[in-house]
C-alpha cells in the first residue's frame, strides 16, 4: 500500500525574542505567574517585515533542503494557518510563488491550533489517493497580530513561527513497521466556538478582530479531547503508549501536556516539550516541536511518533507516523 513518509523537516522563527519579564510593563502579571500557570518562558514576535508567508517560506526552504529536494519536486503545498497574509488569495499560493513553483497547486487549511494535524492527515489522503507524490505541509502563524495586548489572560500565551515537512509517497506492506503516516483521527465540535475565537472577520465586523478565550473552559476540555483522538489512533493501529518512541503534543500549556501524557500512560522522557521556548504558536506548534526534536537528534528514522493538537472550534486530532 501507499504510505506518506516524512523526507525532511524545517522551521523558522522571528528574530525578536520576548521574555516574560517584558509583560510586567504591559499588564498586571509576572514571570513567576506565567511560568507556573503555563510553562512558557519566552516567545518569538514577528517584526513588521516578518509575516506568515515569509516565515512559512523560510521553513519550507529548510524542509526541502533536509529532504534533498527543490520546489520542482513538489506537487502540492498545504498551509495550515489562522493568520493569513490576506483574506485572499490563500497564503499558500504566495509561498508557492516565492518558491518559484509554477506547477501543482496550493491552498490554506484553517483548523486553528489543530491545523497542522488536519493538514498532515489531508496530505496523506491526497498522496494515498494518487493526487500527489510529494507534498510540502506547512504550519505558519503570526498570532501576535491578533492579540489584545491589554488582555493579560491571552497576550502572554502566544507567539509566532513556522514549521514545515515534506511528505513523499512510498510503498509499504500495510503494517505498523512501514515508514509514514499509519493512522489519524480528527474531530470538531462547534458548540464550543465561543470558548476560543477571534471577535472579528470579513463577513461580520469587517475587521481582523482580537483573540478571546475562556482559559478555564479550554483547559477543562483539553485533556479529555486529546485522550479521545489518541486512543482512537491506538485502536486503529494496534499501537500502545509503550510502543511509542516520541509524543509530540501541541505546545499550548505545560500543565495540559503533562496531564495528557499521564492519562495516556506515556512516559515523561518520551514527551517533546518546547512551550517554554515558543509559547503557543497555533498551527506552527507541532512542526516547530518536530523540527526542534530532530535538530537535537532525538527523533530518528524508524521512530514511532505521535502528534496531537487541540484548538478553537473546538477542533482536535492526532496522527501516528513512523519517521
Amino acid at each position: 500500500m501507499i504510505r506518506s513518509a516524512v523526507r525532511g523537516v524545517g522551521s523558522a522563527l522571528p528574530r525578536r525574542i520576548m521574555k516574560n519579564a517584558e509583560f510586567e510593563k504591559l499588564v498586571d502579571t509576572s514571570d513567576e505567574w506565567i511560568v507556573q500557570r503555563t510553562g512558557i518562558r519566552q516567545r518569538h514576535i514577528a517584526a513588521e517585515d516578518e509575516t506568515t508567508v515569509s516565515l512559512g517560506e523560510a521553513a519550507a526552504h529548510k524542509a526541502l533542503d533536509a529532504a534533498g529536494m527543490t520546489p520542482d519536486d513538489i506537487d502540492m503545498i498545504l498551509l495550515a494557518t489562522s493568520t493569513p497574509n490576506n483574506t485572499f488569495p490563500a497564503s499558500a499560493v504566495e509561498i508557492q510563488e516565492r518558491l518559484g513553483m509554477r506547477h501543482g497547486y496550493a491552498f490554506d487549511m484553517q483548523a486553528v491550533c489543530t491545523g497542522f494535524v488536519y493538514a498532515v492527515t489531508t496530505a496523506d489522503l491526497y498522496i494515498r489517493g494518487g493526487m500527489a507524490k510529494r507534498i510540502l505541509v506547512i504550519g505558519s502563524e503570526t498570532f501576535s497580530r491578533i492579540l489584545d495586548w491589554e488582555d493579560r489572560t491571552t497576550c502572554v500565551l502566544f507567539g509566532d513561527g513556522a514549521g514545515a515537512l515534506v511528505l513523499e509517497a512510498v510503498e509499504g506492506k500495510g503494517t505498523t513497521a512501514d515508514r509514514g503516516v499509519l493512522a489519524s483521527s480528527l474531530r470538531s465540535d462547534g458548540t464550543h466556538r465561543e470558548k476560543l475565537y477571534v471577535d472579528g472577520g470579513p463577513s461580520t465586523t469587517g475587521t481582523v478582530g482580537h483573540l478571546r478565550m475562556e482559559g478555564r473552559e479550554v483547559f477543562k476540555h483539553a485533556v479529555a479531547m486529546i485522550t479521545d483522538v489518541v486512543e482512537d489512533v491506538f485502536a486503529k493501529s494496534g499501537i500502545t503508549a509503550d510502543d511509542l518512541d516520541w509524543f509530540v503534543p501541541h505546545q499550548a500549556n505545560k500543565r495540559i501536556i503533562d496531564a495528557s501524557a499521564k492519562k495516556l500512560g506515556i512516559a515523561e522522557e518520551k514527551v517533546i516539550v518546547t512551550v517554554h521556548l515558543h509559547g503557543n504558536t497555533s498551527a506552527a506548534s507541532v512542526p516547530l516541536a518536530l523540527a526542534h526534536a530532530v535538530g537535537e537528534g532525538k527523533i530518528k528514522t524508524g521512530d514511532l511518533v505521535l502528534l496531537e493538537a487541540m484548538g478553537g472550534g473546538f477542533t482536535w486530532g492526532a496522527v501516528l507516523l513512523r519517521w
